[in-house]
Order: C-alpha cells, then sequence, then structure tokens
C-alpha cells in the first residue's frame, strides 16, 4: 500500500488529460479523440506511481484497454491509490473491468464475448450521456470478460444484452467506466461520451488549439536557447519544414536551417527544398550535397537497423562540420513527432524501429536537440504547419521517412537502386495526383526489393528487379490500412513503371495493413 497523496484542488489540475497505457492498440487513438475535443493529453504507462500522477496535476485520467484479462496472473494494473487522489477517472473496457475489480465489484468470464457494433441502452443518462442522446444507440465492443456487479455507490447507467453493466459512475468520486470504445468512429456518439468526461467531470476547457500549441512553443523556444545560434535538420519533408517555421517564429535570424542533400530524396525534392525556403520562407539555408558521402557510407550495409543507425549518425556528423561555421551553434531542431518516440520504443511500447531522430543519433552527439513537435500526431503537425502560414505543398507533402530512400531499396544502397526507384517512385505519386487521391491517401510509393525476376520484354528475355506499390490510409500512422485502389489505376503504375524505368520488369502492390506490418518495409 502506498503511502496516501494529497488530492490536488480543481485549481491545481491544470495540467493534460493523461491516457494510462495497459497495452491496448486503441491508446494512442484515445489520446487523439481527447485532443480533438481541444484538451491536451499524453500517454503514460499503468507503472505510474500516485505520487508521480499526482505531481503531473492531471486535468483527468483515462485507463485504456488492453488485451489481458483482468483474471490473468500478471495482467497489468493501476496502483488502487489513484482513485483517492480525486482526479477524475475514466475506465475503457479493460480499464472499466480494473476499475470493478480493484474498487470491490466483479468481473465475471461468462464465456459470451462481444465483439463488433452492439446495441447499448441507457438506463440512466448520468453524466457521460448527457441530455440529446438516444437511449438506444450502437456502441463498439471487444471483450471476453464482462462486469456482472458493479462496486458500491456505483450507479449502472447503460448495459447490452450480453453485459449488465455496460456503463457506470460514482458521481461523488468521479470515477466513471464505460465497457465500450468510445474513441472509435464504430461508436457514433463515443466523442459525445468523452466529451462529457472531459467538459463536465474533468471542468477541462476547450482551450488546447493548434495557436495555443504554436504560442507555448514560442515561448519554450525562447526559453531553451536564449541568445544562441541554432541550426535546423531540415529534410524538405513536413515535419521539419514545420519545425523550422515554427523555430524561426521564435527567434528569427539566429536560426539556420542545413539542408542536407543525401542523394536519397525523392525525385527532384532536392532542388524543390532550395527554392521554397530560400526565394519564398526567406530563411538562412546552407546546402550541403552528401550523397557520395551517403552512398560510402551505406556500401555493404545490409541490415535496416544498420542502415537508419548509419543514416542518422552520419546525418549528425555532417551537421557537426557544417556547424563550425556559425557561431554559437549549440542546438540542433528537428521535426521528431509523437509516433516517431512511441515507435522508436518507451516505457509503455516496445520498440518497433528506430527512427534516425529518435534511436539512430548518436551517443556523442554535441547538440542539445529541440523538438517542438514532440508531443503531436501528423495531423496536427500539419494543422499548426497551415497556422504558420506554410503553403499546401508543403502542409501537405506525403510524409517521407527520414533515412529516405535508404529504407525503401531492401538489401544494399546503391546510386543505381535510387535511380531506379526515385523514377518509379515518381510515377506512382504522380499516378496517385492525377486520380485526384493525394489528399485520401495517407502515403503512397514505390519500394525496391533486393530480388530479379525474369520477364520478357519485345520476345528478349529480361532479368530486372520488381518494384512493390504501397499506399494506405490513416490518420497519424499509429495504424494504417492498405489503401483499394482502383484496378485501372494501378494498371496504369505498372504499364507506365515497366515502359519508362528500364530495369523494372515486375510490379506487385503491398494488400497489408498496420498492423500487422509497418508502413514503411524497413
Amino acid at each position: 500500500m502506498t503511502d496516501p497523496v494529497p488530492a490536488p484542488s480543481v485549481a491545481d489540475r491544470t495540467g493534460p488529460v493523461l491516457v494510462v497505457d495497459f497495452g491496448a492498440q486503441y491508446a494512442q487513438l484515445i489520446a487523439r479523440r481527447v485532443r480533438e475535443a481541444h484538451v491536451y493529453s499524453e500517454i503514460v504507462p499503468h507503472t505510474i506511481s500516485p505520487t508521480e500522477l499526482a505531481e503531473r496535476r492531471p486535468a483527468g485520467v483515462i485507463l485504456s484497454g488492453g488485451p489481458k484479462s483482468v483474471h490473468v496472473e500478471g495482467a497489468p494494473e493501476i496502483d488502487p491509490g489513484v482513485y483517492d487522489l480525486g482526479i477524475p477517472v475514466l475506465g475503457i473496457c479493460y480499464g472499466a473491468q480494473l476499475v470493478a475489480q480493484q474498487l470491490g465489484g466483479t468481473v465475471a468470464n461468462t464465456g459470451i464475448g462481444e465483439y463488433g457494433r452492439t446495441e447499448l441502452t441507457v438506463a440512466d443518462r448520468g453524466v457521460l450521456f448527457g441530455s440529446t442522446m438516444p437511449d438506444t444507440q450502437q456502441v463498439w465492443m471487444s471483450h471476453f470478460d464482462s462486469i456482472s456487479v458493479a462496486p458500491e455507490g456505483f450507479t449502472v447507467t447503460a448495459s447490452t444484452n450480453q453485459t449488465p453493466v455496460a456503463a457506470m459512475e460514482h458521481v461523488e468520486r468521479r470515477v466513471h467506466a464505460v465497457q465500450f470504445h468510445p474513441e472509435v468512429v464504430h461508436t457514433p456518439h463515443g466523442q459525445q461520451v468523452l466529451e462529457h468526461f472531459l467538459y463536465d467531470v474533468c471542468d477541462a476547457p476547450p482551450a488546447w488549439t493548434m495557436g495555443s500549441v504554436i504560442d507555448a512553443q514560442v515561448e519554450l523556444i525562447r526559453e531553451q536557447v536564449g541568445d544562441a545560434r541554432v541550426i535546423c535538420a531540415l529534410s524538405g519533408g513536413v515535419d521539419s519544414a514545420v519545425a523550422a517555421a515554427l523555430v524561426h517564429k521564435a527567434i528569427g535570424h539566429q536560426l539556420t536551417c542545413v539542408f542536407v542533400d543525401t542523394g536519397l530524396m525523392r525525385l527532384g525534392e532536392g532542388d524543390q527544398v532550395v527554392e521554397t525556403f530560400q526565394k519564398h520562407q526567406r530563411i538562412e539555408l546552407i546546402h550541403v550535397r552528401a550523397a557520395d558521402e551517403y552512398f560510402a557510407k551505406l556500401s555493404g550495409v545490409l541490415d535496416p537497423e544498420d542502415k537508419r543507425k548509419a543514416i542518422g549518425e552520419l546525418f549528425i556528423r555532417i551537421f557537426e562540420k557544417t556547424a563550425g561555421g556559425i557561431e554559437d551553434a549549440a542546438f540542433l531542431v528537428q521535426g521528431t513527432l509523437y509516433p516517431d518516440v512511441i515507435e522508436s520504443g518507451t516505457a509503455t511500447a516496445a520498440k518497433i524501429k528506430s527512427h534516425h531522430n529518435v534511436g539512430g543519433l548518436p551517443e556523442d552527439m554535441q547538440f542539445e536537440l529541440v523538438e517542438p513537435l514532440r508531443s503531436l500526431f501528423k495531423d496536427e503537425v500539419r494543422k499548426v504547419g497551415t497556422e504558420l502560414g506554410l503553403p499546401d505543398e508543403i502542409v501537405w507533402r506525403q510524409p517521407f521517412p527520414g533515412p529516405g530512400l535508404g529504407v525503401r531499396i531492401i538489401g544494399e544502397v546503391t546510386p543505381e537502386k535510387v535511380d531506379l526507384l526515385q523514377r518509379a517512385d515518381a510515377i506512382v505519386r504522380e499516378e496517385i495526383r492525377s486520380a485526384g487521391l493525394e489528399r485520401e491517401i495517407w502515403q503512397a510509393f514505390a519500394v525496391l526489393p533486393d530480388i530479379r525476376s525474369v520477364g520478357v520484354m519485345g520476345d528478349e528475355r529480361t532479368y530486372g528487379y520488381p518494384v512493390i506499390i504501397r499506399a494506405v490510409t490513416s490518420e497519424d500512422a499509429m495504424t494504417a490500412d492498405w489503401a483499394r485502389l482502383p484496378y485501372d489505376l494501378l494498371e496504369r503504375m505498372s504499364n507506365r513503371i515497366i515502359n519508362e524505368v528500364d530495369g523494372i520488369n515486375r510490379v506487385a502492390y503491398d494488400v497489408t495493413s498496420k498492423p500487422p506490418g509497418t508502413i514503411e518495409w524497413e
């Protein structure tokens, strides 16, 4: 049992809404839905102690779902002392069952689960169901165990045919729980449920906007760097472009952008980056042509993690060398995003892959990092970019990995392979744009695998590379679904690539979602 922690008053609860992660695939989605209600949220591990949680002064706490049963030995828990803090709590799915179990209710394994769309009957509107929602509504369920008896003092507010306690609340303790998933689009009134918790239970004002994000980051950047010179790792992608614009707004002429042209960018993008930032944004830009160094560094490197680390380390070394001519350059700006941090491994997420701007940085790096977008999802970054006045061709550019085509070429990276992939990839993106699908598709690109296949062209045998087309839809890159592109569009892509890119004789389409795959191949 932990020592009692003083309960914070409403005035003291000025921090974010904390989403406690129990290993749910939807934890990040919950955080995004809270932010869509204009309330800032962050994800924390379930091992957080009541003292640590109280120190964050959260406006509220949401316990996520999870893949475990509360009855399984070693199932994740939260310290029950959290319920005594006086901080509003909302349990979702597994989080709801944990609330019931820890506070004296009963969670039963009935042998009958509920999965997918389910009809919910509201018996008592309480706080979460408000006055405008229907008495009967569709919700999304995904559970096997069920709360059969609510803890003492709780009111059961909703049920389904299979779940007698589908929602419950203890108004005085400000503890609420729902067995369904309000964060998914398959629960039509789910956002309203979350907003009732945020506004009516947590007293959290809808004040978190992109304007407030910019104002807060400008203040933090100025406090961090003072009068020092700052350089920005400008890649030409959305993230680094928005980061550069945000830092430039904060410190103006103290910022110098350094564009390292790795030779691993998409076709024509190097020239476009230089033109955009020198001529249109009027930000000081140093253009470093480093393709030869990168190809030498990647010679013989086959493992994708080794490639990412090699690219990340050389990236920093070139910056260090370039910064030698910039007086007092002690800070490095990077466009690190929240999904980058999560995928690179945190206390609550196993490492999926190292991102060159998170796990790929050398330990002896000479710069202090400035990462103004580190807490944002991609859609939020685009909104910040628009708010800062960046043009649509920058803000809506498709995401591009920091290591560039180095992780879209399977196996060794060579100038010849880069040339093939650049030309094939340009065709894919051009056809997506011509079809009017650029805003609907999260990413569409080509991948060059490390194999060759036999083909027939002009009655002659060919032995060339295949190309894999990858196109996905997503909201934040945490999950993604393969895009159902029209067959005639795929046919045009295939015909053009084979006819226009000498050395490619076969085209395939990747129909894998994330999970189980990742968006990038490496």
